[in-house]
Formats: C-alpha cells, sequence, structure tokens
C-alpha cells in the first residue's frame, strides 16, 4: 500500500510543480496520508521480539516533518535518540517484550549517531540485558560505531563471510592552502588560542604541532573510553581488546571469535530459525514474533509528549527539552543549524511560560557566529533566575557549543563528548590573484579610510588586520571571562586550558568545564528534581514541529525528480567531503566576521 502512496506522491508532486494546477489535489491528498498515518498500531504479539534495526540515523532532535510514513515497511531513515532509549527502557519492564535483536548497519548523517549518542542507547540496551531479556544483535560487515553497539549484547553474532572493521579511530584532515595558492584565492586570518585550528586548512598544508597535540590526546580518550565499554561488556581486559585490534584491524569472523569479541559464528537464516523457535514459530513458514523499535516507540508506556502537537502547554507542569543541534549561525537558521534569532525567541517564550517548571538544553553542535552564541547564551543566563537550565551535552558541545552550554545550573556530558575549545578566529578571503589572471581588475572610490575593508577585491592592509584581531582578541576575552564567572573558576586557570582547545568529556570534568558525566535522561532526572515536579511531570521538545504549509513545501522539495545523479565510489567519497567541508562556509554569516567553532576537518573515523 505504501508503495501505491509513495508513487501516487511522486507524480503528484511533479504535476503540481509543472502545472501548479493540482495543488489543491495535492494537498488533500497530504491530508488523507496524514490521516492514515494517525491509525492505531496492531496490538503487539507476545512473546515478541524488539527488532532494533541499524540502518538509520540516530540524532538527537526529534525530525521536524515526519517523512516516514511515506517510506517502504518499517525502516526508518532517521530516528530520534529519545525515540530509541524510551522504546529500550520501556521493554526491559514489558511482558509482552521477550528480548532485543540488532541487526543491520548505522548511517551517520551530519552530527548525528555520534558516540555520546550511541553511550546513551548502549546504556539503555544494557538495562533490557539487566532486566533478563536476551540482547541478540547479528552482524555482517560493522564498522566500530555498529560493534560499539552490539558489544553490549550477550549473544554477538557475526556472519561466515563478515567482518568487524575496529582498526582504531583517526582523523585526517583535508587541507586547501595549496589549491587556493594555485587558483590565487588569499586568505588572511585572525584567531586567539594556540589549538584553535579551525583556519589551519586554509593556510597550512599539514597539522600543526599543537594541533597534532590535542587531537591526539582526543583521539586517545575517546577510543579509551569505547574499549573500556566494550572490554566490560565482553568480559575481557581493554588490553585483550587492544592485542586484536592491533593484530588484525579489519577483524574477520575466525579472528573475531578467537578474540571473543563475538560468541558465535552463524548465517543469517540460521539465527532466524532460531529466533522462530524461541517465539513459538519453529518451522513456520512465517518469520519470528517481531516488532520494530520505530512502530513500538509509538505505543510504549512513557510520559505524555506535546511536542508532536505544536502547541505551547499553559498549564501543568512540564519540563522542556531545548535542541541545539548543528551550526551556530546569525538570523533564522536553515535546517539543520542554530539560529541565533530563532532560538533566543524560543527560549523566551518558554522562560515566560509559567507552565515550563525546568528547561534542559540539548547541545549537539561544533558552534560558529559568536554573535548568535551570545544572543543564545544571554537567553539562558535569564531563564535560569526564574528556573533550573540544566545542559545535556551530545557529541559535540565546543567553542559557541561551549558558549551557549556554560551558564547552565548543571552540565552534563558523556565520556565521548567533544567540547571546549574555548577560542576564537576570523577569516578573510581575497580573489585579487585570481581575478587578475583573468584580466579583471578592480577599482575603489570611498567616503572613509575602511570603507572598503571587508572588500574581497584585494588582501586587508595591516592596519586593517590589526582592528580584526582587535575585535577577536575582545570577543576572545568575553569568552573566557563568562566561562571563568559561569563556571566558578579562576579567570587565569580557565586562560590555560582554554587556548581553543578541545577536551573529552572524561577531561573536561577534571577541569570543571563540566559537573557530572551522564547522558539525556540523567539530566532530565536533574531537572525534575531541581524543578520539584518529583516523577509526575510531562515533556515537551522544541524546536516544534512545522507548520503545514513548510511541511507541503518541504515535502514537494524532497519527492521533486532529483536531476543530480550521485557520484559514487572514490569519487562520490570525494565529492561528499569537499561538499560537507567546504559547504560549512555559507554559514560564515556572523555580522562581524568572528566564530567560535570546531574545526571543520575534525572527523573522528
Amino acid at each position: 500500500m505504501k508503495n501505491f502512496f509513495t508513487s501516487m506522491l511522486g507524480a503528484l508532486t511533479a504535476l503540481v510543480i509543472f502545472t501548479g494546477g493540482a495543488m489543491l489535489l495535492f494537498i488533500l491528498f497530504i491530508g488523507a496520508i496524514a490521516a492514515m498515518s494517525g491509525e492505531k498500531p496492531a496490538a503487539i504479539e507476545n512473546g515478541s521480539y524488539l527488532v532494533f534495526d541499524l540502518n538509520t540515523n540516530i540524532t538527537d532532535a526529534p525530525p521536524r516533518v515526519d517523512f516516514n510514513v511515506f517510506s517502504d515497511g518499517d525502516r526508518r531513515e532517521t530516528l530520534q535518540l529519545r525515540t530509541v532509549t524510551r522504546a529500550l527502557h520501556a521493554a526491559a519492564t514489558d511482558s509482552r517484550i521477550a528480548g532485543v535483536f540488532m541487526t543491520g548497519a548505522l548511517d551517520p548523517t551530519g552530527y548525528g549517531s555520534g558516540y555520546a549518542a550511541l553511550k546513551e542507547v548502549r546504556t539503555a540496551l544494557a538495562e533490557v540485558r539487566a532486566a533478563g531479556k536476551p540482547v541478540k544483535a547479528y552482524l555482517t560487515f560493522a564498522d566500530k560505531k555498529d560493534y560499539y553497539l552490539a558489544s553490549v549484547a550477550n549473544d554477538v553474532v557475526l556472519d561466515p563471510y563478515g567482518m568487524i572493521l575496529m582498526p582504531g579511530l583517526a582523523s585526517q584532515p583535508m587541507f586547501y592552502a595549496g589549491a587556493f595558492e594555485k587558483f590565487g584565492i588569499g586568505i588572511q586570518v585572525t584567531r586567539v588560542g594556540k589549538y584553535k585550528s579551525y583556519v589551519e586548512p586554509f593556510t597550512r598544508k599539514d597539522m600543526s604541532p599543537e594541533n597534532r597535540e590535542q587531537i591526539q590526546k582526543l583521539l586517545d580518550d575517546v577510543w579509551g573510553s569505547l574499549v573500556a565499554d566494550i572490554a566490560l561488556s565482553r568480559g575481557l581486559t581493554p588490553k585483550a581488546v587492544q592485542a586484536t585490534v592491533d593484530a588484525e584491524g579489519l577483524i574477520r569472523a575466525d579472528a573475531a571469535k578467537g578474540g571473543k569479541l563475538v560468541d558465535r559464528i552463524a548465517y543469517r537464516d540460521e539465527v532466524i530459525d532460531e529466533l522462530k523457535a524461541q517465539t513459538g514459530r519453529k518451522g513456520s513458514k512465517e518469520t519470528f514474533k517481531q516488532i520494530s523499535l520505530a512502530n513500538y516507540a509509538k505505543i510504549a508506556p512513557d510520559q505524555a509528549d506535546n511536542s508532536r502537537k505544536g502547541v505551547l502547554p499553559t498549564r501543568g507542569k512540564n519540563i522542556a527539552i531545548v535542541y541545539a543541534e548543528g551550526g551556530i549561525v546569525d538570523g533564522e537558521g536553515d535546517n539543520g543549524e542554530i539560529g541565533g534569532t530563532k532560538f533566543a525567541r524560543e527560549l523566551r517564550q518558554l522562560r515566560q511560560n509559567d507552565s515550563i517548571k525546568a528547561i534542559v538544553l540539548r547541545v549537539n553542535s561544533p558552534g560558529g557566529s559568536a554573535t548568535a552564541s551570545e544572543a543564545i547564551q544571554r537567553e539562558i543566563r535569564l531563564a535560569r533566575k526564574v528556573k533550573p537550565v540544566i545542559v545535556s551535552m551530545g557529541s559535540y558541545a565546543a567553542s559557541g557549543g561551549y558558549w551557549i552550554a556554560a551558564y547552565g545550573d548543571r552540565i552534563f556530558a558523556e565520556p565521548t563528548t567533544i567540547t571546549g575549545s574555548i577560542g576564537v578566529f576570523g577569516i578573510q578571503f581575497d580573489v585579487e590573484k585570481l581575478a587578475n589572471h583573468f584580466g579583471f581588475t578592480f577599482d575603489s572610490v570611498k567616503t572613509g579610510k575602511f570603507a572598503d575593508s571587508l572588500t574581497i577585491a584585494r588582501p586587508k592592509t595591516d592596519e586593517e588586520m590589526a582592528i580584526f584581531q582587535h575585535m577577536v582578541d575582545w570577543i576572545y576575552g568575553e569568552f573566557v571571562g563568562k566561562v571563568a564567572d559561569a563556571r566558578h573558576l579562576k579567570l587565569e586557570f580557565v586562560k590555560e586550558i582554554a587556548q581553543g582547545r578541545v577536551w573529552s568529556g572524561t577531561e573536561a570534568k577534571k577541569l570543571g568545564l563540566v559537573d557530572e558525566i551522564g547522558g539525556l535522561d540523567a539530566a532530565l532526572k536533574y531537572a525534575a528534581e531541581k524543578a520539584g515536579v518529583g516523577t509526575s511531570y510531562r515533556i515537551v521538545e522544541y524546536p516544534r514541529k512545522k507548520e503545514f504549509s513548510e511541511a507541503i513545501a518541504e515535502m514537494v522539495n524532497r519527492f521533486a525528480p532529483n536531476t543530480r545523479v550521485p557520484a559514487t565510489g572514490l569519487v562520490g567519497e570525494i565529492t561528499r567531503r569537499l561538499d560537507a567541508e567546504l559547504g560549512v562556509l555559507k554559514t560564515f554569516n556572523d555580522s562581524q566576521g568572528v566564530y567560535a567553532r570546531l574545526p571543520m576537518e575534525l572527523a573522528i573515523h
């Protein structure tokens, strides 16, 4: 049936785009689909397994519009972290659920499926196992993130021709300075903090010693945390896990079993037959009794959630989770961005709403615009005067991400959270050489000495660069001062640990930049205690769902014929990386040209 609706939707979308006359029909059709999606899910058969299909991207924030109603079967392209953990918490005590079966491989996109989020999922899976219910995992080609989740299972099975791709962690930044030189693009930077390495790809052809030092330390911390968790679940020592990794890297089935990373080797059909027998369907042509995690989450017992209704509650005891996920930009922001103006407005509404008893700020951001970060932090400071504001750090809460988090009443982070990066930079481009190469020249008439100081037609003068550096120095001083004030630390100590350096959540706690190691659930529990609402509260999530007109526009864009053929293989990988890394430049819209952001190349693989 969904195949029919998907095909019909595509046809109607094309009709809307090319004729415009079918818009009413299109809207009515969308309404019918929405009504269909609201049907009550089927009941769960007793003794069913909860199937956790890892072929998804796990994001902190809920999707602004749920397009999964149009997808085939139960497969979901995106799952929210709380959807996953709520379902697993419920499954641990639900008598209808016999156990959990994991399969597939994660599909991380953007800031999704980071190690900090996976730590929370892993903790929830461990809760199911602790309740005496089996947690099974079937792997074919599992990378580090897949295996990190699967290793918590008490029955880890690997395909005979499968592999665990776990050679360790690496970060391989791409440098553009040589290319810019070749094409005649000039770069001038201002920065504070010897570890503030965001500008290095534009000015160098390799890592600076300081950047190499900080990334090595970060990788060691994150990898150490992952290996420790895996070792504990597998009944091994971290040293034994590391020995297998170093001996194999790409670990084949026999080596994985020999190293006790998996319990056994079997084909998928054998595992399915076992599950059929365990759920009372041995020899049946039907598959084993099951329900997908996505569908189970819709009916799993939990506190009410107003976020899907798109309205601010006006009464009762509510705790708001506000998701700051993506780069921080000035203005309203786009999908996947944190717009300073829009986000501050939302926090202001929550501050003024008496039914919201506490705010939990969930940060999964590498930072961005300093101006936008301050606008958000201002509202955090005002909000905490009238209600608790608790911060939960996801996979990233660094630079501007830490700026907006610093004034939380209590800050929670995971061991693998990437945080800190208290530093500031500015970057200036010019195309004079490039233009001259093609015969283009520029001239200027101006009414003031610095009237054309923001031009890209020429390099900045020393005097102009001094002005930009002074601005960067001032904002860095503000950043450091705010951290010292918010965290009750001595200013000189903050200056020492700042310098643009990134820290793991574990190290950040030692330094006093965070208060407690824990995930979103721990932050929610603490917020409830601080607000004095006990357990009788409701959770509402923001940003809220898009307006219907916005949803239709996004649907048209999504289902419209895509004329671009995506590249695959090596070319596709290079293209995607360039699109992702250079595409970040479009978010550089700070009115002062000053940014507090993690290095774009700090991708841990």
